[in-house]
């Protein structure tokens, strides 16, 4: 007997989108300084065509980001992350057939990528500009990603301290999801982000990535760990862009524990490898459920 599962619909203003694979999520930075890919796509036609590739290559999703959050990041100022972001976010929803995230921690902005036709919010540092970021997400529809991170950029790696890691980024997701729906965001509109490597030890990062299925009871989960320096550190790689195999079994590993979406810089590696795993997996159920 074959075991049926309701299908889970995160609604995105007019694009709702079902939550089943799990989604791949490309990452397309529009910074001189991002950990990774820094400088790589800083130009709007570049930065275009890299997105409309990432699409090519199975992307389900694209995160359009402005300001790096790698440790130890400056910030930008909010017209100049508007200046790198809302031409390629234009660009995209333009032509690339897949809903648009703006990665962002500012209201103004938020607000502009959704008039350029972005359909949700990855706020890093969730609603903590207050009534501004929950006005934009509640009155446009947007889904919203609302993320664990402590500090700043540039502070969050002195603030790695924890009694329970997984208890209290659990708590803090759960208070950020009691804030959306007080503040009339609805909980089909929120995806909740564990935040890998911000404000993390290795060894916390590990800890929350075995913990998926417990958080997943309160929202569907993103997981963006591709590249980061976990990675390195368990595998000895200084180079982040030479992490390919590193972030893909993380992807794998995620996705089996039941994360909803994979943000992901090497999609093409990262879809295979969720297509196979996943035609494992029916075949598997297949089996136990006869």
């Amino acid at each position: 007997m074959k075991t049926v599962r309701a299908e889970r619909v995160w609604r995105c203003c007019d694009r709702p989108i079902a939550l089943v694979g799990p989604l791949v999520m490309g990452i397309v930075n529009v910074t001189p300084d991002s950990f990774s890919d820094g400088g790589l796509f800083s130009d709007p036609v570049r930065a275009v065509e890299h997105g409309l590739r990432l699409v090519d290559e199975g992307a389900d999703l694209l995160d359009v980001g402005g300001e790096s959050t790698r440790p130890g990041a400056d910030e930008v100022s909010e017209a100049e992350e508007l200046r790198r972001v809302i031409p390629v976010v234009r660009g995209l929803c333009g032509g690339c057939g897949v809903p648009v995230s703006i990665d962002t921690r500012r209201a103004a902005v938020a607000r502009e990528a959704i008039a350029a036709g972005a359909r949700i919010v990855n706020d890093v540092m969730p609603l903590a500009e207050g009534p501004d970021m929950k006005e934009v997400v509640r009155e446009s529809g947007c889904g919203l990603v609302t993320m664990h991170m402590r500090g700043t950029p540039r502070t969050m790696l002195t603030q790695a301290s924890y009694d329970d890691v997984v208890t209290e980024v659990e708590n803090f997701l759960a208070a950020a999801l009691k804030l959306c729906a007080e503040s009339g965001i609805a909980p089909e509109r929120v995806v909740i982000d564990p935040g890998i490597g911000f404000a993390k030890t290795t060894a916390q990062n590990l800890e929350l990535m075995a913990a998926i299925p417990r958080l997943a009871r309160l929202a569907p989960v993103l997981i963006g760990a591709s590249r980061k320096r976990f990675i390195g550190e368990l595998c000895g790689e200084p180079t982040a862009a030479e992490r390919v195999g590193g972030s893909v079994g993380a992807a794998v590993w995620c996705a089996l524990r039941g994360a909803a979406v994979i943000r992901a810089h090497d999609v093409k590696a990262t879809r295979q490898a969720l297509t196979v795993t996943g035609e494992l997996a029916k075949r598997a159920a297949e089996d136990d459920n006869v």
